[in-house]
Protein backbone atom coordinates (compact mmCIF):
# COMPACT_ATOMS: atom_id res chain seq x y z
CA UNK A 1 0.00 0.00 0.00
CA UNK A 2 1.77 3.20 -1.05
CA UNK A 3 0.74 7.04 0.24
CA UNK A 4 0.51 8.22 -3.69
CA UNK A 5 -1.97 5.23 -4.73
CA UNK A 6 -5.86 5.53 -4.39
CA UNK A 7 -7.04 3.36 -1.94
CA UNK A 8 -10.62 1.93 -1.13
CA UNK A 9 -11.77 0.80 2.52
CA UNK A 10 -14.96 -0.99 1.65
CA UNK A 11 -17.98 -2.69 2.78
CA UNK A 12 -17.94 -1.34 6.92
CA UNK A 13 -19.30 0.33 8.89
CA UNK A 14 -18.13 3.96 8.73
CA UNK A 15 -17.95 6.07 11.70
CA UNK A 16 -17.49 9.40 10.53
CA UNK A 17 -17.52 11.99 13.37
CA UNK A 18 -18.16 14.84 11.46
CA UNK A 19 -20.36 17.46 12.02
CA UNK A 20 -23.93 15.66 11.27
CA UNK A 21 -22.32 13.40 13.56
CA UNK A 22 -22.79 10.40 9.65
CA UNK A 23 -22.63 6.72 10.34
CA UNK A 24 -23.08 4.10 7.32
CA UNK A 25 -24.26 0.99 8.19
CA UNK A 26 -22.82 -0.34 4.97
CA UNK A 27 -20.06 2.40 3.65
CA UNK A 28 -16.68 3.06 2.23
CA UNK A 29 -13.96 5.82 2.60
CA UNK A 30 -11.36 6.24 -0.69
CA UNK A 31 -8.07 7.75 0.41
CA UNK A 32 -5.93 9.61 -1.65
CA UNK A 33 -2.25 11.05 -1.66
CA UNK A 34 -2.65 10.49 2.01
CA UNK A 35 -6.15 12.67 2.26
CA UNK A 36 -9.69 11.63 2.44
CA UNK A 37 -10.97 12.14 -1.17
CA UNK A 38 -14.51 10.55 -0.01
CA UNK A 39 -16.94 9.00 2.36
CA UNK A 40 -20.04 7.39 1.57
CA UNK A 41 -22.93 5.06 2.21
CA UNK A 42 -22.86 1.74 -0.14
CA UNK A 43 -20.26 -0.42 -1.21
CA UNK A 44 -17.56 1.34 -3.47
CA UNK A 45 -18.42 1.40 -7.15
CA UNK A 46 -15.61 0.76 -9.42
CA UNK A 47 -15.16 3.68 -12.22
CA UNK A 48 -11.79 1.64 -13.68
CA UNK A 49 -9.77 3.84 -11.54
CA UNK A 50 -6.55 1.45 -10.87
CA UNK A 51 -6.84 1.21 -6.73
CA UNK A 52 -6.47 -0.88 -3.65
CA UNK A 53 -9.29 -2.21 -2.69
CA UNK A 54 -9.62 -3.32 1.01
CA UNK A 55 -12.37 -5.27 1.43
CA UNK A 56 -13.76 -4.01 5.57
CA UNK A 57 -17.03 -6.52 5.50
CA UNK A 58 -17.20 -7.24 9.32
CA UNK A 59 -15.73 -4.29 10.59
CA UNK A 60 -16.17 -0.52 11.64
CA UNK A 61 -13.66 2.24 10.30
CA UNK A 62 -13.48 5.25 13.04
CA UNK A 63 -11.12 8.26 12.87
CA UNK A 64 -7.72 7.33 14.40
CA UNK A 65 -7.82 8.23 18.07
CA UNK A 66 -6.40 11.21 19.50
CA UNK A 67 -4.23 10.96 22.85
CA UNK A 68 -3.89 14.04 24.13
CA UNK A 69 -1.98 13.62 27.85
CA UNK A 70 0.99 11.14 28.24
CA UNK A 71 4.53 11.17 29.73
CA UNK A 72 6.46 8.59 27.30
CA UNK A 73 9.79 8.22 29.18
CA UNK A 74 7.76 6.86 32.41
CA UNK A 75 7.68 3.24 29.70
CA UNK A 76 10.65 2.64 31.61
CA UNK A 77 9.02 3.14 34.94
CA UNK A 78 5.50 0.97 35.21
CA UNK A 79 4.95 -1.75 37.52
CA UNK A 80 6.25 0.68 40.56
CA UNK A 81 4.21 2.56 43.53
CA UNK A 82 1.47 0.50 42.56
CA UNK A 83 -0.54 1.25 46.00
CA UNK A 84 0.60 4.89 46.31
CA UNK A 85 -1.58 8.53 46.04
CA UNK A 86 -0.17 10.95 43.17
CA UNK A 87 2.11 12.70 45.43
CA UNK A 88 3.54 9.29 47.11
CA UNK A 89 4.23 7.91 43.84
CA UNK A 90 6.03 11.46 42.36
CA UNK A 91 8.29 11.68 45.18
CA UNK A 92 9.05 7.83 45.07
CA UNK A 93 9.89 8.37 40.76
CA UNK A 94 11.31 11.83 40.77
CA UNK A 95 15.02 10.62 41.52
CA UNK A 96 14.49 7.57 39.25
CA UNK A 97 13.57 9.97 36.76
CA UNK A 98 16.66 11.90 37.50
CA UNK A 99 18.57 9.30 35.52
CA UNK A 100 16.87 9.17 32.17
CA UNK A 101 18.64 10.02 29.11
CA UNK A 102 18.64 10.01 25.57
CA UNK A 103 19.09 6.11 25.13
CA UNK A 104 16.48 5.53 27.51
CA UNK A 105 13.71 7.91 26.65
CA UNK A 106 13.67 6.77 22.74
CA UNK A 107 13.45 3.37 23.81
CA UNK A 108 10.73 3.91 26.42
CA UNK A 109 8.50 5.72 24.23
CA UNK A 110 9.22 3.92 21.28
CA UNK A 111 7.60 0.98 22.78
CA UNK A 112 5.22 3.72 24.81
CA UNK A 113 3.89 4.51 20.81
CA UNK A 114 3.98 1.04 19.48
CA UNK A 115 1.33 0.28 22.00
CA UNK A 116 -0.53 3.18 21.60
CA UNK A 117 -0.88 2.40 17.51
CA UNK A 118 -1.49 -1.18 18.00
CA UNK A 119 -4.61 0.13 20.31
CA UNK A 120 -6.09 2.74 17.63
CA UNK A 121 -4.08 5.64 18.12
CA UNK A 122 -3.19 7.97 15.24
CA UNK A 123 -1.83 11.21 17.18
CA UNK A 124 0.31 11.18 20.46
CA UNK A 125 0.80 13.82 22.28
CA UNK A 126 3.39 14.05 25.09
CA UNK A 127 3.94 16.02 27.83
CA UNK A 128 8.03 15.47 28.89
CA UNK A 129 9.17 17.80 31.37
CA UNK A 130 12.21 16.39 32.97
CA UNK A 131 15.23 17.35 31.76
CA UNK A 132 18.29 15.82 33.28
CA UNK A 133 21.74 17.75 32.82
CA UNK A 134 23.81 14.81 31.05
CA UNK A 135 20.64 13.32 29.19
CA UNK A 136 21.14 14.38 25.80
CA UNK A 137 18.55 15.50 23.46
CA UNK A 138 15.90 13.66 25.18
CA UNK A 139 13.15 15.34 23.22
CA UNK A 140 14.11 14.76 19.93
CA UNK A 141 14.33 10.92 21.07
CA UNK A 142 10.60 10.87 21.40
CA UNK A 143 10.09 12.40 18.25
CA UNK A 144 12.03 10.05 16.30
CA UNK A 145 10.28 7.37 18.08
CA UNK A 146 7.42 8.90 16.74
CA UNK A 147 8.28 8.55 13.13
CA UNK A 148 9.74 5.00 13.69
CA UNK A 149 5.92 4.11 14.52
CA UNK A 150 4.66 6.13 12.15
CA UNK A 151 2.29 8.31 14.00
CA UNK A 152 1.58 12.11 13.61
CA UNK A 153 3.05 13.58 17.13
CA UNK A 154 2.34 16.71 19.26
CA UNK A 155 5.27 17.03 21.66
CA UNK A 156 5.09 19.68 24.45
CA UNK A 157 8.14 21.17 26.01
CA UNK A 158 7.56 20.54 29.77
CA UNK A 159 9.84 22.13 32.83
CA UNK A 160 10.32 22.33 36.46
CA UNK A 161 11.82 25.46 38.05
CA UNK A 162 10.25 24.95 42.14
CA UNK A 163 12.24 22.46 43.27
CA UNK A 164 11.95 21.03 46.60
CA UNK A 165 14.31 23.53 48.50
CA UNK A 166 11.99 26.03 47.24
CA UNK A 167 8.65 24.70 48.47
CA UNK A 168 8.46 22.56 45.22
CA UNK A 169 7.58 18.81 44.90
CA UNK A 170 10.34 17.39 42.90
CA UNK A 171 14.17 17.33 43.72
CA UNK A 172 16.55 20.03 42.98
CA UNK A 173 18.59 18.00 40.66
CA UNK A 174 15.74 17.45 38.24
CA UNK A 175 15.03 21.34 38.07
CA UNK A 176 15.97 23.87 35.68
CA UNK A 177 16.19 27.61 35.86
CA UNK A 178 13.69 29.98 34.11
CA UNK A 179 16.17 31.17 31.89
CA UNK A 180 17.13 27.95 30.54
CA UNK A 181 13.74 26.79 30.18
CA UNK A 182 13.12 29.99 27.92
CA UNK A 183 16.13 29.44 25.82
CA UNK A 184 15.07 25.50 25.22
CA UNK A 185 11.34 25.14 24.90
CA UNK A 186 11.93 28.55 21.90
CA UNK A 187 14.63 26.60 20.51
CA UNK A 188 12.11 22.93 20.15
CA UNK A 189 9.40 25.69 18.54
CA UNK A 190 12.13 26.25 15.67
CA UNK A 191 13.72 23.16 15.11
CA UNK A 192 10.59 20.88 15.43
CA UNK A 193 7.27 22.56 15.25
CA UNK A 194 5.50 22.65 12.00
CA UNK A 195 2.16 24.56 11.63
CA UNK A 196 1.53 23.03 7.79
CA UNK A 197 -1.76 21.11 6.81
CA UNK A 198 0.44 18.16 6.47
CA UNK A 199 2.20 18.63 9.93
CA UNK A 200 3.32 15.22 11.25
CA UNK A 201 4.94 16.72 14.29
CA UNK A 202 3.79 20.22 16.03
CA UNK A 203 5.04 21.59 19.57
CA UNK A 204 3.08 22.98 22.32
CA UNK A 205 4.74 24.51 25.85
CA UNK A 206 4.07 23.01 28.85
CA UNK A 207 5.16 23.90 32.85
CA UNK A 208 4.43 20.90 34.44
CA UNK A 209 2.28 22.12 37.16
CA UNK A 210 0.99 24.49 39.87
CA UNK A 211 3.36 22.80 42.50
CA UNK A 212 6.80 22.14 40.72
CA UNK A 213 7.03 25.44 38.51
CA UNK A 214 7.30 29.22 39.74
CA UNK A 215 4.46 31.54 39.02
CA UNK A 216 7.10 33.33 36.87
CA UNK A 217 7.51 30.48 34.55
CA UNK A 218 3.95 30.39 33.97
CA UNK A 219 3.85 34.29 33.00
CA UNK A 220 6.61 33.80 31.05
CA UNK A 221 6.04 30.89 29.44
CA UNK A 222 2.28 31.97 28.43
CA UNK A 223 3.81 34.77 26.48
CA UNK A 224 6.17 32.94 24.54
CA UNK A 225 3.78 30.35 23.74
CA UNK A 226 1.53 33.11 22.35
CA UNK A 227 4.15 35.48 20.81
CA UNK A 228 5.08 32.16 18.72
CA UNK A 229 1.38 31.06 17.68
CA UNK A 230 1.85 27.39 19.95
CA UNK A 231 -0.22 25.75 22.73
CA UNK A 232 -0.41 25.54 26.64
CA UNK A 233 -0.64 22.61 28.58
CA UNK A 234 -0.20 21.64 32.19
CA UNK A 235 -1.86 19.33 34.86
CA UNK A 236 -4.52 20.78 37.31
CA UNK A 237 -6.95 20.15 39.62
CA UNK A 238 -5.23 16.39 39.71
CA UNK A 239 -5.76 15.79 43.26
CA UNK A 240 -7.43 17.67 46.70
CA UNK A 241 -3.17 17.81 47.92
CA UNK A 242 -2.96 20.48 44.51
CA UNK A 243 -5.88 21.89 45.68
CA UNK A 244 -4.60 22.89 49.53
CA UNK A 245 -1.22 24.04 47.83
CA UNK A 246 -2.45 26.17 45.68
CA UNK A 247 -5.32 27.74 48.79
CA UNK A 248 -2.02 27.82 51.31
CA UNK A 249 0.67 29.29 48.16
CA UNK A 250 -1.44 31.76 46.24
CA UNK A 251 -4.96 32.03 48.34
CA UNK A 252 -6.59 31.03 45.01
CA UNK A 253 -8.10 27.89 43.61
CA UNK A 254 -6.23 26.17 40.93
CA UNK A 255 -8.17 27.32 37.82
CA UNK A 256 -8.00 30.88 39.69
CA UNK A 257 -4.46 30.71 39.91
CA UNK A 258 -4.65 29.75 36.23
CA UNK A 259 -6.50 33.22 35.49
CA UNK A 260 -4.06 35.07 37.44
CA UNK A 261 -1.30 34.58 35.21
CA UNK A 262 -2.91 34.63 32.04
CA UNK A 263 -3.37 30.76 31.38
CA UNK A 264 -7.48 30.08 30.13
CA UNK A 265 -8.22 30.73 26.81
CA UNK A 266 -9.06 28.57 23.85
CA UNK A 267 -4.84 28.09 23.47
CA UNK A 268 -4.90 26.18 26.40
CA UNK A 269 -5.58 22.71 27.97
CA UNK A 270 -5.27 21.24 31.05
CA UNK A 271 -4.52 17.58 32.02
CA UNK A 272 -7.07 15.32 34.63
CA UNK A 273 -9.16 18.10 35.81
CA UNK A 274 -10.64 16.06 38.50
CA UNK A 275 -11.34 18.82 41.47
CA UNK A 276 -13.46 21.58 39.67
CA UNK A 277 -15.71 23.33 41.31
CA UNK A 278 -18.94 24.83 39.63
CA UNK A 279 -17.30 28.09 38.93
CA UNK A 280 -14.52 26.57 37.66
CA UNK A 281 -16.34 24.41 34.99
CA UNK A 282 -18.05 28.13 34.43
CA UNK A 283 -14.65 29.86 33.77
CA UNK A 284 -13.07 27.42 31.82
CA UNK A 285 -16.86 27.05 29.63
CA UNK A 286 -16.60 30.92 29.26
CA UNK A 287 -13.23 30.72 27.88
CA UNK A 288 -13.17 27.50 25.68
CA UNK A 289 -10.42 26.11 27.75
CA UNK A 290 -9.48 22.28 27.37
CA UNK A 291 -9.77 19.10 29.71
CA UNK A 292 -7.40 16.25 28.78
CA UNK A 293 -9.47 13.16 30.42
CA UNK A 294 -7.12 10.54 32.13
CA UNK A 295 -10.09 8.29 33.53
CA UNK A 296 -7.67 5.10 33.92
CA UNK A 297 -4.59 7.08 35.71
CA UNK A 298 -7.13 8.94 37.90
CA UNK A 299 -8.40 5.41 39.14
CA UNK A 300 -4.95 3.68 39.47
CA UNK A 301 -3.58 6.74 41.76
CA UNK A 302 -6.99 6.60 43.65
CA UNK A 303 -7.43 10.57 42.53
CA UNK A 304 -11.19 10.71 41.98
CA UNK A 305 -13.03 10.95 39.26
CA UNK A 306 -13.96 14.15 36.69
CA UNK A 307 -16.67 15.56 36.53
CA UNK A 308 -16.78 14.78 32.73
CA UNK A 309 -20.97 14.64 32.50
CA UNK A 310 -20.80 18.19 33.79
CA UNK A 311 -17.71 19.67 31.80
CA UNK A 312 -19.61 18.29 28.58
CA UNK A 313 -22.70 19.88 29.52
CA UNK A 314 -20.76 23.17 30.39
CA UNK A 315 -19.66 23.40 26.69
CA UNK A 316 -15.43 22.63 27.89
CA UNK A 317 -13.19 20.98 25.44
CA UNK A 318 -12.87 17.44 26.37
CA UNK A 319 -10.90 14.81 25.14
CA UNK A 320 -8.70 11.70 26.70
CA UNK A 321 -5.17 10.58 27.67
CA UNK A 322 -3.81 7.30 28.57
CA UNK A 323 -1.34 9.76 30.95
CA UNK A 324 2.09 8.27 32.10
CA UNK A 325 2.81 4.70 31.43
CA UNK A 326 3.96 3.92 34.99
CA UNK A 327 0.43 5.34 36.32
CA UNK A 328 -1.46 3.59 33.28
CA UNK A 329 0.55 0.41 32.93
CA UNK A 330 -2.15 -0.34 29.68
CA UNK A 331 -1.78 2.42 27.44
CA UNK A 332 -4.74 1.60 25.49
CA UNK A 333 -6.65 4.69 23.77
CA UNK A 334 -9.46 2.33 23.19
CA UNK A 335 -9.66 1.32 27.02
CA UNK A 336 -9.71 5.08 27.96
CA UNK A 337 -13.08 5.81 26.20
CA UNK A 338 -14.66 2.85 28.17
CA UNK A 339 -13.45 3.99 31.22
CA UNK A 340 -14.48 7.32 30.97
CA UNK A 341 -17.87 5.94 29.89
CA UNK A 342 -18.57 3.80 33.31
CA UNK A 343 -16.73 6.54 35.62
CA UNK A 344 -19.06 8.55 34.51
CA UNK A 345 -21.86 6.83 34.69
CA UNK A 346 -21.23 5.27 38.14
CA UNK A 347 -21.14 9.02 39.20
CA UNK A 348 -24.06 9.87 37.19
CA UNK A 349 -26.42 7.43 36.08
CA UNK A 350 -27.02 5.42 32.43
CA UNK A 351 -27.17 8.78 30.99
CA UNK A 352 -24.39 10.59 32.18
CA UNK A 353 -22.22 9.68 28.95
CA UNK A 354 -23.27 7.78 25.70
CA UNK A 355 -21.23 5.79 23.64
CA UNK A 356 -20.78 7.89 21.13
CA UNK A 357 -19.77 11.15 22.96
CA UNK A 358 -16.95 8.77 24.34
CA UNK A 359 -16.01 8.06 21.12
CA UNK A 360 -15.95 11.43 20.56
CA UNK A 361 -13.52 12.43 23.31
CA UNK A 362 -11.32 9.83 21.86
CA UNK A 363 -10.90 11.01 18.24
CA UNK A 364 -12.19 14.76 17.52
CA UNK A 365 -12.61 15.82 21.34
CA UNK A 366 -8.79 15.44 21.16
CA UNK A 367 -8.10 16.93 17.63
CA UNK A 368 -9.98 19.92 18.99
CA UNK A 369 -7.63 20.32 22.56
CA UNK A 370 -4.74 19.89 20.23
CA UNK A 371 -5.45 22.51 17.56
CA UNK A 372 -5.43 20.14 14.94
CA UNK A 373 -9.13 19.55 14.51
CA UNK A 374 -9.42 21.04 10.85
CA UNK A 375 -6.74 18.22 9.83
CA UNK A 376 -7.71 15.07 12.22
CA UNK A 377 -10.59 13.35 14.20
CA UNK A 378 -12.96 13.07 11.99
CA UNK A 379 -13.74 11.39 8.40
CA UNK A 380 -14.38 13.94 5.75
CA UNK A 381 -13.12 14.71 2.42
CA UNK A 382 -10.14 16.61 2.53
CA UNK A 383 -8.72 15.55 5.75
CA UNK A 384 -5.80 13.72 6.39
CA UNK A 385 -6.28 9.99 6.14
CA UNK A 386 -6.05 9.23 10.18
CA UNK A 387 -7.96 6.45 10.55
CA UNK A 388 -8.65 3.20 12.53
CA UNK A 389 -10.48 -0.10 10.87
CA UNK A 390 -11.30 -2.81 13.89
CA UNK A 391 -13.08 -6.17 13.59
CA UNK A 392 -16.43 -6.35 14.68
CA UNK A 393 -17.40 -10.34 13.60
CA UNK A 394 -15.47 -12.38 15.54
CA UNK A 395 -16.43 -14.33 18.60
CA UNK A 396 -16.10 -11.30 21.02
CA UNK A 397 -18.22 -8.92 19.37
CA UNK A 398 -20.39 -11.27 16.88
CA UNK A 399 -24.30 -9.73 16.69
CA UNK A 400 -23.76 -6.76 18.65
CA UNK A 401 -26.48 -4.67 17.56
CA UNK A 402 -24.82 -1.15 17.87
CA UNK A 403 -21.18 -1.43 16.34
CA UNK A 404 -20.31 1.97 18.52
CA UNK A 405 -21.40 0.09 20.96
CA UNK A 406 -19.30 -3.25 20.79
CA UNK A 407 -16.31 -0.98 20.08
CA UNK A 408 -16.66 1.46 23.09
CA UNK A 409 -18.60 -0.88 25.35
CA UNK A 410 -17.06 -4.65 24.46
CA UNK A 411 -13.74 -6.12 24.70
CA UNK A 412 -11.06 -4.09 22.44
CA UNK A 413 -11.78 -5.51 19.43
CA UNK A 414 -8.84 -6.52 16.40
CA UNK A 415 -7.41 -3.62 15.04
CA UNK A 416 -7.42 -4.65 11.21
CA UNK A 417 -5.66 -1.78 9.76
CA UNK A 418 -4.64 1.52 11.22
CA UNK A 419 -3.69 4.42 8.61
CA UNK A 420 -1.56 7.71 9.32
CA UNK A 421 -1.78 10.19 6.86
CA UNK A 422 -2.81 7.38 4.07
CA UNK A 423 0.16 5.06 5.49
CA UNK A 424 -0.23 1.58 7.16
CA UNK A 425 1.19 1.74 10.57
CA UNK A 426 -0.87 -1.10 11.62
CA UNK A 427 -2.10 -4.01 9.51
CA UNK A 428 -3.99 -7.28 10.72
CA UNK A 429 -2.41 -6.15 14.42
CA UNK A 430 0.99 -5.83 13.62
CA UNK A 431 3.02 -3.12 13.47
CA UNK A 432 4.09 -2.35 10.18
CA UNK A 433 7.34 -0.21 10.41
CA UNK A 434 8.70 -1.33 13.69
CA UNK A 435 9.63 -5.27 15.00
CA UNK A 436 7.42 -5.08 17.99
CA UNK A 437 10.20 -7.74 19.97
CA UNK A 438 12.21 -5.84 19.03
CA UNK A 439 10.74 -3.00 20.42
CA UNK A 440 10.21 -4.91 23.66
CA UNK A 441 13.82 -6.03 23.87
CA UNK A 442 14.64 -1.92 24.10
CA UNK A 443 11.97 -1.40 26.97
CA UNK A 444 13.13 -4.07 28.70
CA UNK A 445 16.48 -2.62 28.09
CA UNK A 446 15.56 1.25 29.28
CA UNK A 447 13.91 -0.32 32.61
CA UNK A 448 16.78 -1.69 33.17
CA UNK A 449 19.16 1.35 32.70
CA UNK A 450 16.86 3.71 34.66
CA UNK A 451 17.11 0.78 37.56
CA UNK A 452 15.67 1.50 40.82
CA UNK A 453 17.20 1.06 43.88
CA UNK A 454 15.29 -1.64 46.61
CA UNK A 455 12.09 -3.09 45.69
CA UNK A 456 9.14 -1.52 43.77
Amino acid sequence: MSPSQVTVVDGCTVVTMDAGRHEHPVGHVVVDGGRIRSVAPGRYAATGEDVDLIDATGCVVTPGLVNTHHHLYQWATRGYAVDATLFEWLTTLYPVWGRIDEQIVGQAAAAGIGQLALSGCTTVMDHHYVFPREGGDVLGAEIRAADRIGVRFFATRGSMDLGHSDGGLPPDHVVESLDDILTATSAAIDEHHDPSADAMVRVGVAPCSPFSVTTDLLREAAALARDRGVRLHTHLAETLDEQDFCRERFGLTPVGYMESVGWLGDDVWFAHGIHFDDDAIRQLASTSSGVAHCPSSNARLGAGICRTRDLLAAGVPVGLGVDGAASNEATSMLEEARHALLFARAMGGPTALGVRQALEAATLGGARLLGWADQIGSLEPGKQADLAVWRLDTLAHAGIADPVAGLVLGAPPPLELLLVAGRPVVQHGRLVRADEAQLATEAREAARLVGMPGPP
